[in-house]
Order: structure tokens, then sequence, then C-alpha cells
């Protein structure tokens, strides 16, 4: 049997992995530790096989982009999960699972242009968030060695029910709006039950090295919202030859591009031994939509 510890007690994804892990309890023992405060800094790790660190900073509103709030994203998506890190490997973890992002390659994707993530793309992080995450990402590499294995993955968007961020904006849109936007755009997401499969995987496997996990199909926004809205029930109308008020747009949100513009990961990039995308694209839209 594996033991597990998930830091970041009641995040989503912590959460969500350790829900997806309960499916095998003759397998895995999975317990979780928030760190908050100081007092998990007295709590054992020993004894554990591996820690997933899924503590940190994400959705916080108007900070990516604000200076004065970069010290607390470094203090909490690096400096911590590299003490994390460094207390695991003291007490005898045998491996850290970080979850960083794709936000450390500092790209974004203009309505109507592709941009393509491929192994030999550079980290060039932009904001508070993706800098915390590349810096935490260098600082747990240099404790990497034979008997302390990091693994660090870097999804996309990530969506599942009770998910926040831009699916929840576009699921309000989908469940409100009559008519919608067709714009040829595709994007790499990955849904909840995907990504905790590949890390049940990677704990299997105890494995080592970068992951850029995502779906086995791209998204395509529009129709993304028009099977929202048909998980529903309700019938939405796709509008095409519009990308032209939604270029009058950019400049006043910068949504355009988050929801239409074509940002992907290689799916090169993205294969592991094995299949780890258990949930199709339809599959995960229905689960995520049920009430």
């Amino acid at each position: 049997m594996k033991r597990i510890l998930i830091t970041g007690a009641g995040s989503y994804i912590g959460t969500s992995v350790a829900n997806y892990l309960s499916r095998w309890p003759d397998r895995y023992r999975v317990d979780t530790v928030s760190l908050r405060g100081d007092g998990w800094r007295q709590t054992s790790f020993r004894g554990y096989d591996a820690v997933l660190h899924a503590a940190g900073i994400v959705h916080q509103k108007g900070s990516k982009d604000d200076p004065a709030q970069a010290e607390e994203y470094d203090r909490v998506n690096h400096l911590l999960a590299v003490e994390t890190a460094e207390k695991a490997r003291a007490e005898g973890v045998g491996q850290f699972l970080f979850l960083s992002s794709a936000s450390v390659y500092g790209l974004s994707a203009p309505l109507g242009k592709v941009v393509m993530i491929t192994k030999d793309t550079p980290l060039k992080p932009v904001d508070n968030y993706g800098i915390s995450k590349a810096r935490a990402e260098e600082g747990l590499r240099a404790l990497a060695g034979e008997k302390f294995k990091v693994a660090i993955l870097r999804p996309p968007m990530i969506y599942g029910k009770g998910c926040k961020g831009n699916y929840r904006t576009l699921a309000k849109l989908a469940k409100k709006l009559p008519v919608f936007p067709w714009v040829d755009n595709q994007r790499s997401m990955l849904y909840i039950e995907n990504l905790s499969e590949l890390i049940r995987q990677l704990i299997d496997d105890e494995a080592e090295g970068i992951f850029c996990p995502q779906n086995n199909e791209y998204v395509n926004t529009s129709d993304m919202v028009s099977r929202i809205a048909h998980c529903n029930g309700r019938g939405i109308q796709m509008v095409r030859g519009v990308t032209w008020a939604l270029k009058l747009l950019r400049p006043v949100t910068g949504m355009v591009d988050k929801a239409f513009g074509s940002l992907c990961y290689d799916f090169a990039l993205s294969a592991y031994t094995r299949d780890y995308c258990v949930k199709d694209l339809q599959e995960s839209i229905q689960e995520t939509e049920q009430p």
C-alpha cells in the first residue's frame, strides 16, 4: 500500500485527488495537511511514500500583475514548496509531486493566432504566479536525487465539478446567453479526473521529471459552450462572422484572448507511458455539469 500525504487540505485539486484515490482503499492511504500557520512543521512526514504538494496561491483577483503582491506569491508558491520538500526529503519520503502550471511559459494566444508549446519552448513567466512557480521548480530540481524523486506537473486550465476560474465563467454564459460567437480556435485543457489518474500513475511508477498533461483532444471554446448549454437542457445559437467585433473588444478586456486564442501543448509533450485520460471531453463536461 502507498501512503500519500497531500498538502493544501481543502484545496480543489488536493481534495479531488484524495477522493479519486479513495476508489482503491486497499492500494492507497491518503492523508492531508494544511500548511497555513506553523503547526504543519511539527507534523511528521515519516512513513509516507509520496507527498503531493497542492498548496499555493492561485485565483487571487487583480494580484497576479501587482508588484506589491510579488513577495506573497513567492513566499507561498516558491519558498513554502521548497521548505516542504526539504522536510519530506529529510524525513525519508521518496517522491515529491509538485503542481506547477503552464503559466511558467508566460505565453498568451492573441485572437486569430496559434501558440504551440513544445519541448523546446523556454520558460519566460511574466506574472507573479508564473514567476513563483518557476522559482519553485528550480528549487525543487536542486533537491532531487536517487532517493528523492521530484515530479513537476505543468497542467493547462483545469476544470471539473466545483472548479473555479475561466471554465465557470464560460458555464455561466452558456446557461444565460441565447447566442454565442463561433470562433475557430483550440486550447489545451485538463479534466480533473484525468489529472488525478496521471498523479496516481506517477505515484505507482515512482516517476520523476517534468510532465505537461492535457486531455486527449484540444478544446474549441465555442463548441465547449454549446456542449455545456446542451448538458443544462438549453439551446444556444452559434453566430459566425463576428471575429471582427471580438477584435474590437480586445483592448477592453483580456477575456477575449483568454477565451478565443489558441494556446496548446504539443501532444508529444503530454504523452506518458500509459493513457491517463479516463474521460473524453463530452463525458467530462457531462460530469462537471451534473447537478
